[in-house]
Parts: C-alpha cells; structure tokens; sequence
C-alpha cells in the first residue's frame, strides 16, 4: 500500500499558541514574564520546546543549556494541562486525509512531540481514528530526520515505506524524506511558509484541497 504521512505541528494544526503559553509559563516562574509572542514567534513555536525556551533564553541573555534541560519537564507538564486551548487544524487538512483515504492511501502521522502528547492532542481535537499510525518523537530509540520513523509510520499504516512520501513544514522533514529516499511535500501556509522553497522538495503545498493531486503525481495511485 502507498501512504501518506503527515508531520503534526505546522501541518496538520497550527499548535503555536498552546506551546507558546507553557513556554512562557516557565519564563514567568523563572521571574522573565511573557518572554515568546503569539505573533512574532509562531515560527519558534513549531521547532518545539527546547527551542522555544532556547530561543526565549538568549532573547533576554540568560541561555544555558543546564536551565534550557530543567525547564523543560516544567513546559511539557504545563502543555499537557492546556494542550488545545488554542490549537486548530489548518483549513481543509482532514478533507484531504479523508480523500486520500478514500482514494486507496493509508495514512499516519510522524512527529517530534512526545508520542503521548500527540495521541492527547488529536484525541481532543477528535480526528485521531482518521490516522492509522501515529509515531511520536519517543516512539522508538531515534527521531526525525533519522528516516526509521518515518519507515516504522507507514509500516503502522499497513503500507511500504519506500512508496510513501511525508507531508511537513521545516528542514527536519524535508531531511527526513531524503534520508528515506521518498518525496516531501512542504506546506506553505505556516509561519515559516516563504522558506520552505529554499529546501527544494518535490512539491510545496498551499492549500490543502491540492494535496490528493500532488501525492497521485508523486507516488502514483493507491490503486
């Protein structure tokens, strides 16, 4: 089987505003206040979250590895704890994983959040039965962009790995594709979206209505 795999966070959902609130929960108790804005830093926000408190750290001149490490923990439990305050699927993104499902693909999902956190998060958001796999960042012993993530989600789908291809928004996966020696196609609409030309995947995406065409184009069809 052919399958499709969807990075979560800048792909599927637009996640930044939850994981910018428990970022900043943990400047605020260490006395930093509000460190990350929504709208400024949406971007950081879906590189995760030792990089948003790596990044908030050297904003105010305060950076160590040894804090970015104890605080960590302290934003996870802080996330789990308001997971979909604010998140929202991007437009048109379960329309075409139903499509392609339909189509003959089996779908999954391939991510860095922790494997528990991305189960909660969809669970909530009510489409976690629409995936047939779902591989978080401690799923096995490496992540993304080691290419076996990718290969163990479409093996979850019931699929081939080397006749799938991963749908994401960033240099991870477009690292994690050509290690794998599948196609990526790199979405557009997110906050990162005028760079993700620069890493030359096999196609880009700005709205989700065009994916079924671009994945038949890449791969071939289900069927």
């Amino acid at each position: 089987m052919r399958t499709v795999i969807f990075d979560l966070d800048g792909t599927l959902a637009d996640t930044s505003g939850d994981l910018i609130a428990a970022a900043n929960h943990c400047f605020r108790q260490m006395g930093l206040g509000d460190v990350l804005d929504v709208d400024r830093d949406a971007g950081i926000a879906l590189r995760g979250g030792r990089m948003m408190l790596t990044r908030g750290l050297e904003r105010v001149g305060q950076f160590s590895e040894a804090r970015v490490s104890e605080y960590y923990p302290v934003l996870l439990d802080a996330y789990a704890e308001a997971i979909d305050h604010h998140t929202v699927l991007y437009p048109g993104a379960m329309e075409a994983v139903e499509t392609l499902k339909s189509n003959g693909f089996g779908v999954g999902i391939c991510t860095n959040k922790p494997e528990g956190l991305a189960e909660t998060l969809m669970t909530r958001l009510g489409v976690r039965d629409a995936f047939a796999s779902l591989i978080g960042a401690d799923t096995l012993p490496v992540r993304k962009p080691d290419p076996e993530p990718l290969r163990e989600a479409a093996r979850r789908a019931g699929g081939d790995p080397a006749l799938t291809c991963l749908i994401g928004d960033s240099d991870t996966d477009r690292n994690t594709a050509r290690a794998a020696g599948v196609p990526s196609v790199l979405v557009t609409f997110g906050p990162s979206g005028e760079d993700m030309v620069s890493l030359e995947p096999e196609a880009l995406l700005s709205d989700f209505a065009h994916l079924p065409g671009i994945v038949t184009e890449l791969i071939g069809p289900a069927r």
